[in-house]
């Protein structure tokens, strides 16, 4: 019997559409059915289970699934003994104190003697005895936000993407606890095969997450311009650099961070660039 590595993604919302969409670009065919909580991969050995979030690191440490994508609160606030395999760098977002927009807040001291509402107790705990504060924490699930409204705490301490829960109902951000994103978390105890397959899956992974942080960049330079943008667009190792028909002129093919691009096309407009292209990577592998 083949092996199949077993991974385990969130059955519903965002984070589940992100994972199946990274399988997809790494080209792992997964058929997701209504309901279906099983669905093996069409060509590739693995078997993807649509679980509960907070159900996924138990799964993952008791072997029924050997790999799971959650966010990284999901996986300290269960304290479970897993590997990070991989941060896959997106769902970003941050896990925040918040306080009554009315409030005046100057330091963490705030927090002495408050009750403060959440679904991260274990992470809020290790937080507030860090930083030395003695306070109440009432452990809830779901609807956190509502909390100081009803009189059930003084503060809460929640996922925060935008701010704009907090906002509406009368919250302000106050304290980040810690920075959140997605993570491929690993059972510690794989054997050889499913630690072939794994690696081979973040080799796909890893590919496709360089591709995002590049762009591959098409110019045209006069010959006595190419020493210098050389220096500008070094690429991988050097740019690749063809002649064109017009005498005294070539074409430069190179690679950019998306983030350095402005930037860096000033400067290859004063080296004399001109038709600057920005053509997106699929995959990239060094």
């Amino acid at each position: 019997m083949s092996t199949t590595l077993k991974i385990a993604v969130q059955k519903k919302g965002r984070l589940s559409e992100l994972s199946l969409e990274l399988l997809k670009k790494c080209h792992i065919n997964v058929s997701k059915g209504t309901h279906k909580l099983v669905a093996p991969s069409s060509n590739y050995p693995i078997e993807v289970l649509f679980l509960r979030n907070h159900d996924i690191p138990k799964y993952v440490a008791n072997g029924v699934a050997d790999i799971g994508i959650i966010g990284e609160d999901v996986l300290f606030e269960s304290q479970s003994n897993l590997d990070i395999a991989f941060r896959l760098g997106f769902a970003k977002c941050r896990l925040s104190l918040a306080i009554p927009k009315e409030a005046n807040y100057t330091d963490l001291s705030y927090f002495n003697n408050k009750k403060i509402a959440t679904s991260y107790s274990k992470i809020l705990k290790q937080f507030l005895d860090k930083n030395n504060i003695h306070a109440s924490i009432e452990n809830i699930s779901g609807s956190v936000e509502i909390a100081p409204g009803i009189g059930l705490a003084d503060s809460v301490c929640d996922i925060v993407s935008s701010g704009s829960t907090l906002r509406l109902n009368g919250l302000k951000e106050v304290a980040e606890v810690m920075k959140i994103e997605a993570i491929l978390c690993a059972n510690q105890n794989l054997n050889e095969e499913k630690k072939r397959i794994l690696n081979q899956l973040l080799f796909r992974i890893e590919a496709v997450q360089n591709a995002k942080k590049y762009k591959y960049i098409l110019l045209n330079a006069p010959n006595t311009s190419i020493a210098h943008i050389s220096q500008i667009l070094p690429g991988a190792k050097s740019p690749t650099i063809i002649p064109l028909a017009l005498e005294g002129w070539s074409s430069l093919h190179s690679l950019v961070k998306e983030n350095e691009f402005w930037e860096v096309v000033d400067q290859l407009k004063e080296a004399g660039a001109e038709g600057v292209l920005m053509i997106p990577v699929e995959k990239m592998i060094f």
